[in-house]
């Protein structure tokens, strides 16, 4: 069943539009989004598995939030790192939610 869609004013910036689905969804877009996310991880092991281009994680609100969970906590569980992992995997095959 799709979920309901409207658009609201980022609450960064007042300027460009979001999708929202959720009334519970914090109103930010891609370009606030990655000046949040664009910073220097200093975990190794983490840096090479959050080093992806950014143009995956244009595409993908998932990716951005679990960096942004990452840069915050500094760790993820496994079960975050294999979601990335697979995520990664299905958009740069092409796939997406909508066609699935």
């Amino acid at each position: 069943m799709p979920r309901p869609r409207f658009k609201q004013k980022c609450a960064m910036c007042k300027e460009d539009w979001v999708i929202m689905y959720s009334a519970r969804q914090f109103p930010i877009c891609i370009k606030c989004h990655m000046k949040k996310i664009d910073k220097e991880v200093k975990d190794p092991a983490m840096k090479k598995l959050l080093d992806i281009p950014n143009d995956l994680y244009e595409k993908s609100l998932f990716l951005r939030k679990i960096k942004e969970a990452y840069l915050m906590w500094d760790k993820l569980s496994e079960k975050q790192i294999e979601a990335f992992k697979k995520a990664v995997k299905d958009i740069k095959e092409g796939k997406s939610k909508e066609e699935e």
